[in-house]
């Protein structure tokens, strides 16, 4: 876009390639952060419109006429943007879940903290899980994948286009799942090692019940928990490769399910 010689068309058309770039890139679980400002997501939201703007855009022709037009095309964008970035936080729910579910089988779930990123109250084990699954995201370029899948919207879904087809509508709605599958799947190993010290606890104090087993079992069930940490990483690292390898395919086949062509 010529600064010096303006053109109407090519102005509009930047509007339309900002507004889809903001409108997805703050529903993004990293870029959409809540502790990051709003500077910074306003000029990150420029810089990527600048960048791609001479590539792709979209022509200043499809700019709705009316502004009843431009809010319903506002509402279409604002729901693609939502869909992705929940499709891409459930895998990070799944994690954090699993680290619900095993503070709470360490006992560890009444000590909370107040996460930065969502302003909510979770366990220390859970916040650590996300943040080892954010960090692994990052380490392995997931976030390129979900720029990749941005630069996806524009030859799938123009502006104001979003269909809500029935198979659009079910796959977001069976992506869900995976957020208990997940998390089971993150800390099943260890909460079966909980499981038989719980159980040999449970023999413990049957047997010899004049011991005190419940000062012996916190202690004994928090430092086991913490040993097999590692097993629980390697699963996120795992899990997390898994995802990005699948996140161009799954974002693309949710698009053209999503797609007026």
């Amino acid at each position: 876009m010529d600064v010096f010689n303006f053109n109407p068309n090519e102005f509009l058309g930047f509007l339309l390639t900002f507004l889809r770039i903001s409108l997805i890139v703050f529903m993004f679980p990293l870029f959409g952060a809540d502790n990051l400002p709003q500077v910074v997501k306003g000029a990150i939201c420029i810089a990527l419109t600048l960048a791609l703007f001479p590539y792709m855009s979209f022509p200043g022709n499809l700019m709705p006429a009316s502004g009843g037009q431009i809010i319903v095309m506002i509402i279409s964008e604002f729901i693609l943007g939502f869909t992705m970035g929940l499709v891409v936080r459930y895998t990070f729910a799944g994690i954090q879940a699993g680290g619900e579910l095993l503070a709470a089988q360490m006992g560890f779930s009444m000590a909370s903290i107040v996460d930065p990123a969502t302003g909510s109250q979770q366990t220390i084990l859970g916040h650590l899980l996300y943040t080892v699954a954010m960090l692994t995201f990052l380490v392995l370029s997931g976030h390129l994948f979900l720029l990749k899948s941005l630069a996806d919207t524009f030859e799938l879904i123009p502006p104001g286009g979003l269909v809500m087809s029935t198979f659009f509508v079910s796959e977001v709605l069976d992506m869900s799942a995976t957020i208990f599958t997940l998390a089971l799947k993150i800390v099943a190993p260890v909460m079966a090692v909980l499981f038989f010290i719980e159980l040999a606890l449970a023999l413990m104090a049957k047997a010899a019940p004049q011991m005190n087993l419940l000062i012996i079992g916190f202690p004994l069930k928090i430092g086991v928990g913490l040993f097999f940490m590692g097993i629980i990483f390697l699963l996120i690292s795992q899990h997390m490769r898994a995802f990005i390898l699948d996140l161009i395919p799954l974002m693309t086949n949710l698009l053209r399910s999503a797609s007026p062509q």
